[in-house]
């Protein structure tokens, strides 16, 4: 019988090879990428049945990463593994529609459920983060401000917040400088923004890029 087959996601290599070691009796590992834009290419060539992704990731982060491939394949599986113990953050892939969400100093039985869980169907969340995952949660301005970026807008100000110039940004998009300039100064002018510090706040704080 074929072992389910997964694609590991995180951009410190020694935690991707530390899970390989993990999950090696139960599925086949088909890959190991460091950021967000090589996971979608690699899911997209590999077409594994789960993937295990860290939230936090260069280029593109592992929420957005998932929304880009779930465009292509809605039944894509996702669990992310991850420091992030907010349950914020825990909402946000949820609703992006992550089949689960682990912490990273949780127990290693709970990522091996998780995948379990996400190749039957299931949504699996750490029990330590449950009860304030699923409690209605309290809107807030931030968030909701996140939530008004356009997908490209986002790529652009991670890689901003991240202190790439528009030509660096034009090239990793394949798309003009121009059309870089244009995206930044839109939404400066949509979130009242006014210097690229205040830019990288706003990343900071819609949860687009960690400090």
């Amino acid at each position: 019988m074929n072992r389910p087959r997964v694609l590991l996601a995180d951009d410190h290599r020694v935690v991707s090879e530390g899970l390989s070691r993990l999950l090696a009796d139960d599925f086949e590992l088909v890959g190991m990428v460091e950021d967000g834009r090589a996971l979608v290419a690699a899911a997209k060539k590999l077409q594994p049945d789960v993937i295990v992704a860290d939230v936090t990731m260069p280029c593109l982060n592992g929420i957005d990463a998932m929304v880009q491939l779930k465009k292509d394949n809605s039944a894509i599986k996702v669990v992310f593994l991850t420091m992030h113990q907010d349950p914020a953050y825990a909402r946000r892939a949820l609703e992006a529609g992550a089949a689960g969400f682990v912490v990273k100093h949780s127990a290693p039985a709970e990522l091996v459920m998780a995948i379990h869980a996400a190749l039957k169907g299931q949504t699996f969340v750490t029990p330590a983060l449950a009860a304030d995952v699923f409690r209605q949660p309290q809107g807030s301005q931030e968030t909701d401000a996140g939530g008004k970026l356009t997908p490209r807008q986002r790529e652009i100000l991670q890689l901003l917040a991240e202190g790439r110039s528009a030509k660096e940004i034009a090239a990793t998009l394949s798309i003009s400088p121009r059309t870089v300039e244009f995206h930044k100064y839109q939404m400066m002018e949509t979130h009242g923004l006014h210097s690229n510090a205040e830019l990288v706040h706003f990343a900071i704080k819609n949860g687009i890029v960690t400090i």
